[in-house]
């Protein structure tokens, strides 16, 4: 089992991108997923980001994380 936690696209340019997690800035792939620009908050998988998710649901996970104390 895995957990994806929601990760803001801070840069994007053709096929790879830079995501921040909790402050912790990635460079990941963008190849497997249409149409992500920077501002959207994405799940990543293995180094690739596999969905983009809408803003609200990337907020009220990221406040769960938090409640539970598991998150950023």
């Amino acid at each position: 089992m895995c957990l994806g936690i929601p990760a803001l696209v801070v840069t994007i340019k053709d096929d790879e991108a830079v995501v921040d997690v909790a402050g912790a800035r990635r460079r990941v792939s963008a190849a497997l997923t249409e149409g992500v620009k920077e501002g959207d908050y994405v799940i990543i998988h293995a180094g690739f980001i596999i969905q983009k998710i809408d803003t609200e649901r990337a907020e009220e996970t990221l406040k769960m994380l938090r409640t539970i104390g598991t998150g950023p």
